[in-house]
């Protein structure tokens, strides 16, 4: 793979874990109770908890949900150009 897009996918990653933490904390301050031990397969429930509570604040999700999106969609594109380009 290409490295410059290898690079560009592991900060895309990193920036959809920075929303993860975001988005668990968010919904920990309102009241949800988090299990760490289980937290990579609940994160899409949290996730769920937490469109539906920013849904019933503003009418729209939050924006860590549309970080999140669009940075694993971009890295999977980074990593399709780069096995591409190799």
């Amino acid at each position: 793979m290409s490295t410059p897009f290898l690079v560009l996918a592991f900060i895309s990653v990193a920036v959809g874990i920075v929303s993860s933490v975001a988005v668990t904390a968010y919904v920990s301050r309102r009241g949800v109770k988090i299990n760490y031990f289980l937290w990579r397969i609940m994160i899409f429930k949290y996730f769920n908890e937490y469109v539906a509570m920013t849904k019933k604040e503003n009418g729209m999700p939050g924006a860590w949900y549309y970080t999140f999106v669009v940075a694993m969609i971009l890295a999977v594109v980074f990593v399709v150009i780069g096995i591409a380009v190799k």
